[in-house]
This record gives structure tokens, C-alpha cells and sequence, in this order.
């Protein structure tokens, strides 16, 4: 029986073909036959090298001079060498396009993939999949298959030589071959499936880092640094363990080969020593039938190893695989429209929850927002607010039901137009490492300068801009943390005004708010309330009392909608919840 993965996991599809690694190649074919032609000169230059050699012998024997045999030698090694240099060089420059395709292409999924896919995946898992797994593309694609091209050229010359200098040696040479083929053969799916884990791991160490490393003032201000240092250890030491197995499996295959030859080394000296005692053979075709013979420990090395990076290759490709494969959101620039009028909305019996395995979040909710104006949802923790915003922003799809937007079904919407016609304020108001003019720019880049001024002075942020050593050009530091609770509140709001909004979303906008700012940032909810819809979640109803409705939840469902004074006297919840923030006797 299979096990499920850990939440936080993509699951793993089939392992990754060959060809997946080629396709990597193809955009880059041209210079990669430079390479390879590169290469296999430079093969060729070193192959004369053993024939030389033998001419060198047998003019020692025959007493003819060997100068100019010994500069045609030096010769061949150093352009042999030049004209490898110069492909080994071609071959990484194309590494790092291939590294940088591969990085664009997976950035780009991720970034179109559903919210509720990435909800569930680790932020740290997927960095390692973008910087780790690509540089280990990178490493197979130009050591592992590009080289393995000259290799193999030089592996085919010199078995071609060796044939034809002697069969017999040649046929214990071949021999040889065929043995440390089967031992490679044999532990390459061993190492590919070992490296995924490695792969793996390393993941899983950035996935428990970057935890900490979010939460780093309350790791500190909580006192619990040795603890998270030895959970990051300990994640560190299984993703050592990991490496350890896939080094083992690859020396294993790299000491079979080298064992090997060794065997072939003893073979070939005895039995052709043998073959020289009885006449067979030339003294200087032994010596030549060597040095061809240690030219395959290179080549064959190269392949051996190749083929190890290439299984590297496979498991880091199934990794990145895992992120390409999972569905994406329709793609394409919103096309919209000129109107910037507000819209309505209704939820009609609306049933969702977030998995199969999940409690059921809306119970057939059902309530209508008309356009304009300010509509608040208050209930207690888990009735299915924030699931309401979700749900608009089709970030989750609703299993039953039906919502519209401006009279129009949601799924009917294209989903960049939909979400153009939203401004969103989420309840953490994130704000980004940069400067503050880039923050409210975020999602409206162009806006002018004159309506940027205009949503600052809404915002009440002059006093921030006019405090900061360099105004809008200051930057904020890592997700805003130069800035205040409610100062971050106050550039989200802002951000999502300079969108011109049809429907404003707010979620718990005036929760990290002092009651001076609360108070002001009422003030500018109801001014842009008259002229576009505003829904708001709340739990400080203060907020929202000269709301023109509220819309009270209860576990998934609605029970009550109305005023403020309407529901204190009608509604128990909502009374209970108006009286224990002093807003009722």
C-alpha cells in the first residue's frame, strides 16, 4: 500500500525520462554541436598520440632520428589540449543559458500556480527547487552529457585502434567493457533514486530554516534559539545522510570500474607479453596497445561519471517536474474595462471546504452585497469570513453554489479581469523589501503622481512620507519591518486604493490600528464607500456600526443581516459580540 506524503509535499510523478534532460538542450543545439565537434577534435589530436609513440619506438630501433616525430608529439598534445580548453569552455557558458532558462521557466510556473497549491507547499522546499536543483541541471547537462560526447568519441577511436593493432588483446580489452557496462547499468537507477533524496532533504533543511527564519523576532524575544539550531541540525544531518548514500553508490561504481581495469591491465600484459615472447606481436604494437588502453580509463571514467550526473540530473528534473506539472491559473493580461463603477455581489447557498479530508467551512451561505456602499461580516473566529474573500478572489473554487460579481458568475469572469476589478487588503497587510513608492505602486504601476499624493493624503500616511529620511524613496526593510503594524495597514489600504477598485476587500484593515488612527481610517471607509463597494471583515464592530449592513456568520452559515441598531435588537450573537466591546449595554 502507498503512503501519503507529508502536507507540505508535491507528490511525485513518474520518473524523469531522457528526453525531459534533451529538451533542456534543444534551444541550445547549435553551439552545443560546436562544443561537440570541439570535443571530438581534441579526442582526435590525443589519439594520434599512442601511434606516435609506436613510430618513436621503432625509430629508437632502427637508429633513425626522433626529433621531429617528438615536436609532432608535443604538437598533438598541445593543440589536442588547446582545442578542449576552448570547448570545455563553450560547453559551461551554454551551462549557465541552460541554468537560466530553467530558472525563468520555473519561477514562471510557480508564480501562475492556484493559491491553494502553493498553501500547502514549503516556501524553503520550493527556493531549493529554483537555486539547488537548476545549478545541478546546470552541472549535469554541460560535465555530465556534453562532455560524455568527447568521451565517447575518444572511447569509440580508441577501441577502433586497439582492433586493429591486435584482435586478441582487443577481445580481452572488449570483455572489460562489457563487465563495467552491466555494473553501471545495474547501479544507476540506485543512484537517481538516492540523489532524489538528497535532493530531497536539502529541501526539506530550507523548507525548517525558512520557518525560523519567519518568525525570527519571536524565535528571539521567546528565548528558543538552541532549540530551532538543533532542529535545523537535525534536518541538516538527514540531509547529510542522504549525500552520504548517494556517495556511496557512486564510489561504489567508480571503484567497480577502476577494479576492473586493473584486471584488464594484468590480462593484457600477461597475455600479450606472452604474444611478443612467441613473435606475434611488435614490442612497440604492445607499448601502443597500452597507452590506447589507458586513453579508455579516461573516457570510460568520463562516461561512468556522466552517467552517475546524469541520474543526478533525473532526480533533480522530477523535482522541478513536480512544480511544472501541478495546474495553473489561466494566464494572460486583464483586459477589463474603462468603468470603474462599483459592482454588487451574492453568495446563494454556497458549500466549501478546503480539502477532502477538511471540515466543511461554508454551510450553504447565502447574502447579497448592492453596489456601493459599506458592508461589514462579523461572527466569532472560524465562521468562515476570511473564506469569503477567498472564495471572490477565486483562490479556492466553491464546490456548490453560486457567486456573482456585477450580476455575473465568477467562473465566468476571466480570472485577470475579476481580480483588476478588486482591491484586497489582506489581514497581515504584507508589505515587500523596497522603497515605499514602490509599495503603493505595487499593484497600480501606473498610477500618476498626482493620484499616488491623493491616496497617501486619504491614508493619513503624510506624517510617515514627511518623517522618513528620504520620503517615498526610504526603503522599508524585509516585509516592512521598518514600519509600524498600523503604518503597513495604512500602505496596503493605499495600495489598493491607487487600483481604483469596483469592490473593495478588507480584512480586519483596522486590527493593528490605536483608536486615533481607527478613527481616521473610518473616515476614509466611508468616504470611499460612496464611491465604490466596500466589504470589510471586522471584529472590532466599531469599525463598522454606521455600516450600511452587516452580515452576521456563524459556523459556515449566515444568520442575520441588517444595521447595527437593527441586529442589537434582533440578533443574540451579534448583541453578545456588540456588548462585550462596550458598543451596547
Amino acid at each position: 500500500m502507498s503512503q501519503e506524503r507529508p502536507e507540505g509535499t508535491v507528490d511525485p510523478g513518474p520518473k524523469a525520462p531522457l528526453r525531459d534532460l534533451f529538451a533542456y538542450l534543444r534551444p541550445h543545439r547549435t553551439i552545443l554541436v560546436v562544443g561537440g565537434l570541439l570535443s571530438v577534435l581534441g579526442s582526435g589530436a590525443a589519439l594520434a598520440i599512442p601511434q606516435v609513440a609506436e613510430y618513436i619506438v621503432n625509430a629508437f630501433g632502427s637508429g633513425e632520428p626522433v626529433g621531429g616525430l617528438l615536436i609532432g608529439l608535443t604538437v598533438a598534445v598541445i593543440v589536442g589540449a588547446a582545442i578542449m580548453a576552448f570547448g570545455g569552455y563553450i560547453m559551461e557558458r551554454t551551462g549557465e543559458g541552460i541554468v537560466y532558462d530553467a530558472r525563468r521557466k520555473l519561477v514562471d510556473r510557480m508564480f501562475r500556480l492556484k493559491v491553494a497549491d502553493v498553501d500547502r507547499l514549503k516556501p524553503g522546499d520550493l527556493l531549493s527547487r529554483v537555486t539547488g536543483d537548476t545549478t545541478l541541471l546546470r552541472t549535469v547537462l554541460t560535465n555530465g552529457l556534453i562532455e560524455s560526447i568527447g568521451a565517447f568519441f575518444m572511447l569509440i577511436g580508441a577501441i577502433v585502434l586497439m582492433a586493429l593493432k591486435d584482435g586478441v588483446l582487443f577481445l580481452v580489452t572488449l570483455l572489460v567493457l562489457v563487465v563495467v557496462g552491466g555494473m553501471v547499468a545495474t547501479l544507476m537507477p540506485r543512484i537517481q533514486k538516492a540523489q532524489f533524496k538528497a535532493q530531497e532533504a536539502v529541501g526539506d533543511m530550507g523548507a525548517v530554516l525558512d520557518r525560523a527564519l519567519q518568525a525570527y523576532r519571536t524565535v528571539k524575544a521567546s528565548g528558543v534559539e538552541e532549540r530551532e539550531i538543533a532542529i535545523v541540525g537535525d534536518a541538516a544531518e538527514r540531509a547529510r545522510k542522504r549525500g552520504v548514500q548517494v556517495a556511496v553508490w557512486g564510489s561504489l561504481a567508480g571503484v567497480s570500474t577502476w577494479v576492473a581495469f586493473q584486471i584488464a591491465f594484468v590480462a593484457v600484459f600477461a597475455i600479450g607479453g606472452a604474444r611478443v615472447a612467441s613473435g606475434a606481436l611488435e614490442v612497440a604494437e604492445l607499448i601502443a596497445f597500452f597507452l590506447y588502453l589507458f586513453f579508455l580509463v579516461m573516457p570510460i571514467g568520463q562516461l561512468v561519471q556522466g552517467a552517475i550526473l546524469v541520474q543526478n540530473g533525473l532526480a533533480a528534473l522530477q523535482r522541478m517536474k513536480e512544480v511544472e506539472d501541478l495546474p495553473a491559473e489561466e494566464t494572460g493580461v486583464a483586459v477589463g474595462t474603462a468603468s470603474h463603477e462599483p459592482v454588487g455581489l451574492t453568495f446563494r447557498d454556497v458549500h466549501f471546504r478546503y480539502g477532502d479530508d477538511r471540515p466543511t467551512v461554508h454551510n450553504g451561505v447565502s447574502f447579497e452585497v448592492p453596489p456601493g456602499g459599506l458592508t461589514a461580516l462579523v461572527g466569532p473566529s472560524g465562521a468562515g469570513k476570511s473564506t469569503v474573500f477567498a472564495l471572490l478572489e477565486r483562490f479556492y473554487e466553491h464546490q456548490e453554489g453560486t457567486i456573482t460579481v456585477g450580476g455575473r458568475d465568477i467562473r465566468d469572469w476571466p480570472l485577470n479581469d475579476l481580480r483588476a476589478s478588486f482591491g484586497y487588503v489582506e489581514q497581515d497587510a504584507p508589505v515587500l523589501a523596497g522603497t515605499l513608492r514602490e509599495n503603493l505602486l505595487f499593484a497600480a504601476n501606473g498610477a500618476s503622481e498626482e493620484e499616488l499624493t491623493r491616496a497617501i493624503r486619504r491614508t493619513r500616511l503624510d506624517d510617515l512620507v514627511s518623517r522618513l529620511p528620504d520620503g517615498l524613496e526610504t526603503a522599508v526593510g524585509h516585509r516592512g519591518v521598518l514600519l509600524s503594524g498600523g503604518e503597513r495597514q495604512r500602505v496596503a489600504i493605499a495600495r489598493a486604493l491607487l487600483r481604483k477598485p469596483r469592490l473593495l476587500l478588507l480584512d480586519e484593515a483596522t486590527s493593528q490600528l490605536d483608536a486615533v488612527n481607527e478613527l481616521r481610517l473610518r473616515e476614509v471607509i466611508a468616504e470611499v464607500a460612496a464611491e465604490t463597494t466596500v466589504l470589510v471583515i471586522a471584529h472590532r464592530l466599531s469599525t463598522v456600526t454606521n455600516a450600511d449592513r452587516i452580515v452576521v456568520m456563524e459556523g459556515g452559515t449566515v444568520r442575520a443581516v441588517g444595521t447595527h441598531d437593527e441586529l442589537v435588537g434582533e440578533d443574540d450573537l451579534y448583541r453578545e459580540l456588540a456588548a462585550t466591546q462596550f458598543l451596547t449595554a
